[in-house]
């Protein structure tokens, strides 16, 4: 039997295991996926991880290869309506640093198990001190047991854990169009630009390599969807809110939708649940992979102890209602940046310009810092 099975080798998952394997606890880490993805979703790392992953190493190790955003514009067809300055935070790490995903997933790959590939949990089953979990391993049906099984498939392998229906699910009406391009020559790749629009935002966020991260919100209905006309929708926008060099050489982009699921609870019993499993907030802001990353570096210092002690720690209960309130408020941030990114009018556009310009040249602009930056989360 082993101690701990972790299901889903996504960055969560992975960084979950790498920390059990440090802790020294027996570990067995599953995942669907034939090999690692080479797609790019979420990019940014907040401070909070940073800080939370410097003593094993990990976060010099992923800082090796990002780019380091030390502020954020918010602009209006050129002009810039204000700044949110991470670098004058009174942190450890004052910035955001951004990577592609994939390169992501591989440092944390470092320090964790193999993960076994293919398998397709399609079952947990808990006894009174074991939990067997079902999984079509290379099309042959495997059981397998462990003391503690964590979640951490993403919304994909949510009815694992809860039931079907039993979590509030909330679908946004924004679409978002999203493709990683060549930055303009004169890009600063130490600032993230978020254009404010009549028509919608746009948002521009450095990579390595030259390289930048472009969404777009998108009117067109999703049905109408095809690689060139989304590709062809995407320059426009850039076009019109000012990135109009680097959209020239958009040729494919991606579409995705927006919703929210905060589960109540992350443990019943011996089967617990982290990231995007148990809450998926706007991307809009970047915070839900942070969000999991702090569940599971949270999380591996009290599953090693309930595998040396044998019962579960009192301080799991504190654990999970602190990451259960990190999450609602990351799921309102999300929800605000969101609605800030929507059309308007033009009269309502001016107003909305209007009341940025005045907050994010007062005071209130380190407290808007301090909120993107997830220093606001229980583990900050």
């Amino acid at each position: 039997m082993r101690e701990v099975i972790v299901v889903g080798a996504g960055p969560v998952g992975m960084l979950l295991a790498g920390e059990l394997a440090r802790h020294g606890v027996d570990v067995e880490l599953l995942e669907r996926r034939p090999a690692a993805g080479a797609g790019t979703r979420a990019i940014g790392i907040h401070s909070p991880v940073l800080a939370a992953l410097e003593a094993s190493g990990t976060t010099e190790h992923l800082l090796g290869h990002a780019a380091r955003v030390a502020r954020g514009e918010a602009r209006c067809r050129g002009d810039v309506v204000g700044v949110v300055r991470f670098d004058r935070l009174s942190r450890r790490f004052p910035f955001v640093a951004t990577l592609p995903q994939a390169a992501t997933e591989a440092v944390l790959s470092t320090g964790a198990p193999d993960p076994v590939r293919g398998a397709t949990v399609t079952a947990m089953h808990q006894g009174s001190d074991h939990v067997r979990v079902r999984a079509a391993v290379a099309g042959h049906i495997s059981e397998r047991d462990a003391r503690v099984v964590v979640a951490a498939t993403g919304s994909g392998g949510r009815d694992l854990v809860y039931r079907a229906g039993a979590l509030s699910r909330h679908e946004y009406p924004d679409r978002y169009l999203m493709t990683d391009a060549t930055a303009a020559m004169d890009a600063d790749t130490s600032v993230a630009a978020v254009h404010l629009d009549p028509a919608g935002v746009l948002e521009s966020f450095p990579l390595p390599d030259g390289l930048r991260r472009f969404v777009a919100w998108d009117a067109a209905p999703h049905e109408a969807d095809t690689p060139a006309t989304r590709a062809a929708r995407l320059r426009e926008a850039m076009a019109v809110r000012g990135e109009a060099q680097a959209g020239e050489g958009v040729t494919a982009a991606s579409a995705f939708g927006v919703r929210r699921v905060i589960a109540p609870r992350l443990r019943h019993g011996r089967v617990l649940s982290v990231g995007d499993t148990a809450h998926e907030v706007s991307p809009i802001g970047g915070q839900g992979m942070n969000l999991g990353l702090l569940d599971a570096v949270t999380l591996a210092p009290l599953l090693a102890e309930w595998m040396r002690t044998g019962s579960p720690p009192p301080r799991l209960d504190a654990w999970e209602r602190r990451r259960v309130r990190s999450a609602r408020l990351s799921a309102a941030i999300a929800a605000a940046n969101t609605a800030l990114g929507r059309p308007a009018s033009p009269r309502a556009h001016r107003l909305r310009m209007g009341a940025l310009r005045a907050l994010l040249a007062s005071p209130a602009s380190a407290v808007f810092a301090h909120a993107y930056a997830m220093g606001f989360d229980a583990d900050a």
